[in-house]
Formats: C-alpha cells, structure tokens, sequence
C-alpha cells in the first residue's frame, strides 16, 4: 500500500510514456498518479491462442472428472480465493439459490489458490447446503487450465473489479460460454459477447445461472460470441502497439539531450536509448 500511494504516483509523473490495459486502468492511473498529458496509452494484453482454442469437450470432460471428480456439467470459476474482491461468497449463495430453486445436479468448481480472506470462502462453502456440489481445485497449473475451460460448460466471473480480466476472454477462446460482471475493465474486455451481472446481486447472478444451465441454445449462442471477442485480442498487436510507444519514448528522450555530441560521454550519448519507461 505504501509503494502504491507513494512511490507508484511519483514514478507515474517522471515517465515520458505510459501503457495502461485498459481504458479503467488508464483513468485510474490520471485519477491517482496525474501524470502529465498525453502520455496514457491504452494497449490491451493479448491472448496467447496457441493454447487458447476449442478442443474435443468430451474428451476434457473425461479428464476433468477423473482429476477433480467433475462428473457432470458445471459452472466455473477461476481465480484466486480472495475476499472479499474476486466474490466468491456472493458466487456461491447464487450456486445455493439455483440448486434450490431448479434441483439441478450442476457442480460449482472454483480454481485457484488461497490468498487474503481465503477462509470466509472456505466457510461459505462449508456452510452450503449443498458443499459436496461445490469443488474447490486448487491452483490449477497453466498446462491444465484450457482443458479446464474446455470440460466447463459455462463460466462465472463475478469479480467486483479487475485492472483487465484475463480468465473471460481464455473461456472464449476455448469455447466456453461467459457470465461476468462488468466491473472495472470488464466491461471492456467481455464487450456484448457474455452475459452481464450485478456482482453485488445474488438474484441476478442466480437468474443466469438459471437460464444458461438449462438452455443448450443460448449456450451455443453466447459460445459463438465469444470466439469473436476472443479472436480481438492477440500479443503480436499488442507487442507492435507497445513498440510504437517505446519509439515515442526514445524520441522524447533525445529531445532532452544536449545537440553538440561532442562533449558527451559514451553514457549520456545511449541515453536517448534509456529514457523510455512503461508503467503498467
């Protein structure tokens, strides 16, 4: 907390450029840090899709039912156990509510490992009426994670803020339908191609968990869109947008250098090539 207060914003204001993953991101960097103008760009992460992509389902199924006891379909979530942030507890009173309401078999699987306020979602799962329904798998290692997403049949992302939002757009790319919240950046990175909640909302949250699960069609309707916003993001654009910004730094830099090299050192004649810096 003391390096985001203190030291982050006296950094911000010293950059000659600045990346940022999302426009969220890019006004919370001028709200808190109030760097100088014009130097905020926006550049989006990619997706790595070489590992990111629609794979025989069943077969993930089969897998994911012998490693994590995944048997039927479920819904997914994955994210570290954090609260109360990421939301679990809102997540698994909606999951309480569905099986309730419709006595479905569907299971919750939540991936990722402990962190801050870990035992409240530990807690809430315990105390569910319908824990043996809920899995809780650990850190899933990346090998892993897209078979993960293929065997899902659809994922939950009810995250109450996120600087990007990785895990909706890896569903996507594996042909995973999305529910998530728009918090934060999300709105951004999931666009119209995923169903949008109130994170604070359990009924909303519930309502969806409802329609998806017993909708073969809407499911493939939110699948197919998905693919398309997926198919948006990609690191070789973002490597190119980033070098462009690295350009823009480097030619502010050899602006403020002397224009008589003869007096400069080896040091200062490389320092145009020094003076970039992306904060993200």
């Amino acid at each position: 907390m003391l390096y985001g207060r203190v030291v982050a914003p006296r950094l911000a204001r010293r950059q000659d450029q600045i990346v940022a993953i999302s426009e969220a991101t890019a006004r919370d960097v001028a709200r808190f840090f109030r760097p100088p103008p014009g130097r905020l760009n926006v550049i989006y992460n990619g997706l790595e899709h070489g590992r990111f992509f629609p794979g025989n389902s069943q077969e993930a199924k089969e897998v994911n039912a012998k490693r994590f006891g995944l048997d039927r379909s479920f819904f997914l979530y994955v994210a570290r156990l954090e609260h109360p942030a990421k939301n679990h507890t809102r997540l698994i009173a909606a999951f309480d509510q569905f099986k309730r309401e419709t006595g479905s078999n569907w299971q919750l699987a939540l991936a990722g490992g402990d962190w801050h306020g870990a035992s409240h979602i530990h807690k809430a799962i315990s105390d569910s009426p319908f824990t043996k329904e809920i899995r809780c798998l650990g850190f899933v290692p990346d090998d892993l994670l897209a078979d993960l997403y293929r065997a899902a049949d659809v994922f939950v992302y009810p995250s109450l803020f996120e600087g990007f939002g990785m895990p909706p757009i890896e569903a996507m790319a594996c042909g995973c339908p999305v529910i998530s919240s728009t918090r934060g950046s999300l709105g951004e990175v999931i666009g119209n191609a995923a169903v949008h909640i109130d994170p604070e909302d359990v009924n909303s949250i519930a309502a969806q968990l409802r329609l998806l699960s017993a909708d073969e069609a809407v499911r493939r309707q939110w699948r197919v869109a998905g693919f398309a916003q997926a198919a948006r993001f990609n690191w070789v654009n973002t490597a190119a947008e980033t070098v462009k910004v690295y350009e823009r730094a480097v030619k502010q830099g050899r602006s403020y250098l002397p224009t008589s090299s003869s007096n400069q050192t080896p040091v200062e004649k490389g320092a145009g090539q020094s003076m970039s810096a992306l904060v993200r």
